[in-house]
């Protein structure tokens, strides 16, 4: 039986939980925003796969969001957890309603350092215009790997991403 920090080279196998879905079912596929440049969408959707990796807002004064990707998709938009990153973050779900699309979650993906304040505040704002806003914890192996579904998950930020797919769906059946 292989260990826990040992990847399976079989691609049915998700690297966050170890283990093959059940045959038959299949997870909704999600997209990933990043609000910012270096706010973990390669990461998340290399965890949360299937997943779109939409890479990062552009900075324009209503950013168009992905929706051509995301129609029928959950949309997940990812900041860190900064000052500037959630005013960013606020910025793309402006965007995403004004432009008639819904965010299933709000990603806070910690860089290490506790959330100040007025992240936290504004954090706080967005909870009543997402479906979830949902924190991953640090995970200092990341800065050393290649490839971040090598890197072997916290128990925190496994539950983290069971979250994200609690919010963003059941698993539906395959024909």
């Amino acid at each position: 039986m292989p260990q826990p920090w040992e990847r399976s080279r079989d691609p049915r196998v998700s690297a966050a939980t170890g283990r093959a879905p059940q045959r038959g079912w299949q997870r909704p596929e999600l997209v990933v925003w990043g609000a910012h440049g270096g706010a973990g969408t390669s990461t998340l959707a290399a965890w949360l796969s299937p997943a779109w990796d939409m890479g990062a807002m552009r900075p324009q004064p209503s950013p168009p969001y992905p929706e051509k990707v995301a129609r029928g998709r959950a949309l997940l938009v990812a900041c860190r957890g900064s000052a500037s990153a959630a005013r960013l973050a606020t910025v793309a779900v402006a965007a995403v309603h004004q432009q008639g699309g819904q965010v299933a979650v709000l990603v806070v993906v910690s860089d290490g350092w506790p959330e100040p304040a007025a992240a936290r505040s504004r954090f706080r704002l967005l909870e009543p215009q997402v479906m979830a806003v949902v924190r991953v914890p640090f995970v200092p192996p990341l800065r050393l790997a290649d490839d971040p579904a090598a890197v072997p998950l916290p128990r925190r930020v496994r539950r983290a991403l069971e979250q994200i797919r609690l919010v963003t769906g059941p698993r539906t059946p395959t024909s």
